[in-house]
Protein backbone atom coordinates (compact mmCIF):
# COMPACT_ATOMS: atom_id res chain seq x y z
CA UNK A 1 0.00 0.00 0.00
CA UNK A 2 0.84 3.53 -0.51
CA UNK A 3 3.03 5.50 2.14
CA UNK A 4 0.84 8.49 2.58
CA UNK A 5 2.02 10.93 5.04
CA UNK A 6 -0.77 13.73 5.58
CA UNK A 7 0.92 16.07 7.65
CA UNK A 8 3.87 16.57 5.10
CA UNK A 9 1.54 15.91 2.21
CA UNK A 10 3.22 13.46 0.38
CA UNK A 11 2.76 10.19 -0.92
CA UNK A 12 5.08 7.63 -2.47
CA UNK A 13 3.42 4.97 -4.52
CA UNK A 14 5.05 1.66 -5.72
CA UNK A 15 4.12 0.06 -9.21
CA UNK A 16 6.50 -3.17 -10.26
CA UNK A 17 6.99 -4.60 -13.30
CA UNK A 18 6.91 -8.50 -12.88
CA UNK A 19 6.94 -11.78 -15.72
CA UNK A 20 9.14 -14.00 -16.54
CA UNK A 21 13.12 -14.32 -17.01
CA UNK A 22 13.69 -12.13 -20.19
CA UNK A 23 10.45 -11.08 -21.34
CA UNK A 24 11.30 -7.21 -21.40
CA UNK A 25 10.73 -5.70 -18.10
CA UNK A 26 14.08 -3.83 -17.68
CA UNK A 27 13.93 -2.69 -21.57
CA UNK A 28 9.95 -1.51 -20.57
CA UNK A 29 12.04 0.65 -17.24
CA UNK A 30 14.96 1.60 -19.59
CA UNK A 31 12.94 3.23 -22.43
CA UNK A 32 10.88 4.61 -20.05
CA UNK A 33 13.51 6.24 -18.57
CA UNK A 34 14.13 7.85 -21.90
CA UNK A 35 11.27 8.81 -22.99
CA UNK A 36 9.46 10.44 -19.57
CA UNK A 37 10.11 14.04 -18.45
CA UNK A 38 13.28 14.54 -17.45
CA UNK A 39 12.68 17.52 -14.76
CA UNK A 40 10.33 14.63 -13.14
CA UNK A 41 12.18 11.34 -13.81
CA UNK A 42 14.94 10.40 -11.56
CA UNK A 43 18.24 8.09 -11.98
CA UNK A 44 17.79 4.45 -13.15
CA UNK A 45 19.58 2.05 -10.82
CA UNK A 46 20.11 -1.45 -10.45
CA UNK A 47 21.32 -4.16 -8.26
CA UNK A 48 23.09 -7.45 -9.06
CA UNK A 49 22.79 -10.55 -7.59
CA UNK A 50 25.69 -13.10 -8.10
CA UNK A 51 27.25 -11.48 -10.91
CA UNK A 52 24.29 -12.48 -13.25
CA UNK A 53 23.12 -9.42 -15.35
CA UNK A 54 19.81 -10.67 -15.54
CA UNK A 55 19.37 -11.27 -11.79
CA UNK A 56 18.71 -7.36 -10.30
CA UNK A 57 15.78 -5.52 -9.99
CA UNK A 58 15.41 -1.47 -11.26
CA UNK A 59 13.89 1.29 -9.03
CA UNK A 60 12.99 4.57 -11.30
CA UNK A 61 11.60 7.01 -8.42
CA UNK A 62 9.55 9.92 -10.41
CA UNK A 63 7.85 13.00 -8.87
CA UNK A 64 4.66 14.75 -9.31
CA UNK A 65 3.07 17.68 -7.47
CA UNK A 66 -0.18 18.66 -7.74
CA UNK A 67 -1.51 22.44 -7.51
CA UNK A 68 -2.22 22.06 -3.87
CA UNK A 69 1.49 21.39 -3.15
CA UNK A 70 0.54 17.79 -2.66
CA UNK A 71 4.32 15.52 -3.65
CA UNK A 72 3.47 11.67 -4.84
CA UNK A 73 6.73 9.91 -5.73
CA UNK A 74 6.01 7.29 -7.94
CA UNK A 75 8.72 4.61 -7.71
CA UNK A 76 9.10 1.60 -10.56
CA UNK A 77 11.00 -1.35 -9.51
CA UNK A 78 11.29 -4.90 -11.34
CA UNK A 79 11.78 -8.02 -10.26
CA UNK A 80 13.74 -10.87 -11.28
CA UNK A 81 12.24 -13.79 -13.44
CA UNK A 82 14.26 -16.20 -11.97
CA UNK A 83 12.81 -19.17 -10.28
CA UNK A 84 15.33 -19.41 -8.30
CA UNK A 85 14.78 -15.93 -6.73
CA UNK A 86 11.42 -15.94 -5.74
CA UNK A 87 12.28 -14.35 -2.34
CA UNK A 88 13.67 -11.60 -3.71
CA UNK A 89 10.48 -11.29 -5.96
CA UNK A 90 8.27 -11.41 -2.85
CA UNK A 91 10.45 -8.47 -1.30
CA UNK A 92 9.91 -6.42 -4.55
CA UNK A 93 6.13 -6.90 -4.92
CA UNK A 94 5.31 -6.51 -0.92
CA UNK A 95 3.68 -3.56 -0.53
CA UNK A 96 3.01 -2.25 -4.51
CA UNK A 97 0.00 0.02 -5.38
CA UNK A 98 0.19 -1.57 -9.37
CA UNK A 99 2.04 -4.15 -11.15
CA UNK A 100 2.33 -4.46 -14.97
CA UNK A 101 3.08 -8.02 -15.90
CA UNK A 102 5.17 -8.53 -19.08
CA UNK A 103 4.70 -11.82 -21.15
CA UNK A 104 6.54 -12.84 -23.91
CA UNK A 105 4.58 -13.15 -27.09
CA UNK A 106 6.85 -15.89 -28.52
CA UNK A 107 4.59 -19.17 -28.36
CA UNK A 108 7.28 -20.96 -27.09
CA UNK A 109 7.00 -19.11 -23.72
CA UNK A 110 3.48 -19.71 -23.05
CA UNK A 111 4.17 -22.06 -20.38
CA UNK A 112 6.57 -19.26 -18.79
CA UNK A 113 3.67 -16.73 -18.96
CA UNK A 114 1.34 -19.11 -16.87
CA UNK A 115 3.74 -20.24 -14.51
CA UNK A 116 4.62 -16.58 -13.60
CA UNK A 117 1.40 -15.46 -13.61
CA UNK A 118 0.54 -18.11 -11.43
CA UNK A 119 3.28 -17.31 -9.18
CA UNK A 120 2.66 -13.60 -8.96
CA UNK A 121 -0.93 -14.25 -7.92
CA UNK A 122 0.57 -16.45 -5.01
CA UNK A 123 2.92 -14.32 -3.99
CA UNK A 124 0.70 -11.05 -3.94
CA UNK A 125 -1.55 -13.81 -1.53
CA UNK A 126 1.50 -14.62 0.57
CA UNK A 127 2.35 -10.29 0.78
CA UNK A 128 -1.22 -9.39 1.55
CA UNK A 129 -2.00 -7.79 -1.56
CA UNK A 130 -5.78 -7.66 -2.62
CA UNK A 131 -5.04 -9.52 -6.46
CA UNK A 132 -8.54 -9.55 -7.15
CA UNK A 133 -9.01 -5.60 -6.74
CA UNK A 134 -5.01 -4.56 -7.33
CA UNK A 135 -4.19 -2.35 -10.46
CA UNK A 136 -3.22 -4.55 -12.93
CA UNK A 137 -2.10 -4.81 -16.79
CA UNK A 138 -0.92 -7.37 -18.80
CA UNK A 139 1.14 -6.39 -21.81
CA UNK A 140 2.51 -8.93 -24.33
CA UNK A 141 5.60 -8.12 -24.93
CA UNK A 142 8.35 -8.90 -28.08
CA UNK A 143 6.02 -7.97 -30.78
CA UNK A 144 8.61 -7.41 -33.51
CA UNK A 145 9.34 -11.54 -33.19
CA UNK A 146 8.43 -14.75 -35.30
CA UNK A 147 6.47 -17.01 -34.22
CA UNK A 148 4.62 -15.30 -31.71
CA UNK A 149 0.56 -15.56 -30.40
CA UNK A 150 -1.31 -13.55 -32.30
CA UNK A 151 -3.58 -10.63 -31.00
CA UNK A 152 -7.10 -12.44 -31.77
CA UNK A 153 -5.55 -15.28 -29.60
CA UNK A 154 -3.92 -13.11 -26.74
CA UNK A 155 -7.10 -11.31 -26.85
CA UNK A 156 -9.85 -14.05 -26.30
CA UNK A 157 -8.05 -16.06 -23.65
CA UNK A 158 -7.22 -12.79 -21.58
CA UNK A 159 -10.32 -11.00 -21.65
CA UNK A 160 -12.27 -13.48 -20.00
CA UNK A 161 -9.97 -12.26 -16.72
CA UNK A 162 -10.92 -8.09 -17.26
CA UNK A 163 -7.78 -7.20 -17.00
CA UNK A 164 -6.22 -4.47 -19.37
CA UNK A 165 -4.14 -5.83 -21.92
CA UNK A 166 -1.79 -4.50 -23.93
CA UNK A 167 0.98 -5.33 -27.25
CA UNK A 168 4.24 -3.82 -27.10
CA UNK A 169 7.66 -4.39 -28.66
CA UNK A 170 10.20 -2.04 -25.97
CA UNK A 171 12.68 -3.30 -27.57
CA UNK A 172 11.82 -0.43 -29.84
CA UNK A 173 9.58 1.54 -27.03
CA UNK A 174 6.51 0.86 -28.97
CA UNK A 175 3.55 0.40 -26.67
CA UNK A 176 5.56 1.17 -23.55
CA UNK A 177 4.63 4.03 -22.59
CA UNK A 178 0.88 3.27 -23.79
CA UNK A 179 0.86 0.24 -20.85
CA UNK A 180 2.63 2.78 -18.04
CA UNK A 181 -0.21 5.37 -18.58
CA UNK A 182 -2.51 2.55 -18.52
CA UNK A 183 -1.39 1.37 -14.99
CA UNK A 184 -0.35 4.95 -14.05
CA UNK A 185 -4.43 5.46 -14.02
CA UNK A 186 -5.93 2.55 -12.99
CA UNK A 187 -3.14 2.62 -9.91
CA UNK A 188 -4.31 6.43 -9.03
CA UNK A 189 -8.12 5.32 -9.28
CA UNK A 190 -7.89 2.65 -7.08
CA UNK A 191 -5.34 5.32 -4.37
CA UNK A 192 -8.33 7.26 -4.79
CA UNK A 193 -10.88 5.22 -3.51
CA UNK A 194 -9.01 4.78 -0.63
CA UNK A 195 -7.28 7.81 0.42
CA UNK A 196 -9.61 10.38 -1.70
CA UNK A 197 -6.78 12.36 -3.53
CA UNK A 198 -9.05 14.46 -5.15
CA UNK A 199 -11.33 15.99 -2.66
CA UNK A 200 -8.96 16.03 0.18
CA UNK A 201 -5.72 16.75 -1.81
CA UNK A 202 -6.63 17.95 -5.30
CA UNK A 203 -4.70 15.54 -6.42
CA UNK A 204 -5.91 14.30 -10.08
CA UNK A 205 -5.10 11.53 -12.06
CA UNK A 206 -4.17 14.52 -14.80
CA UNK A 207 -1.16 15.01 -11.76
CA UNK A 208 0.00 11.61 -11.93
CA UNK A 209 0.08 11.41 -15.45
CA UNK A 210 2.40 14.54 -15.85
CA UNK A 211 5.25 12.43 -15.83
CA UNK A 212 4.23 11.44 -19.49
CA UNK A 213 4.89 13.70 -22.13
CA UNK A 214 2.34 14.23 -24.40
Amino acid sequence: MAELNEKEKRMVVKIVYYGPALSGKTTNLMQLHDILNPAKCGELMSFETKGDRTLFFDLLPMMVKSESGFMVKIKLFTVPGQVAHDATRKAVLSRADGVIFVADSQKSQSVSNFESFDNLEKNAGRVGLDFDNLPLVVQFNKRDLKNIICEEEVLNRWRPTGLSITFSSALYGKGVKETFEIALEQTYLRLNSMYRLKEKHSVTVKDFLEVIPG
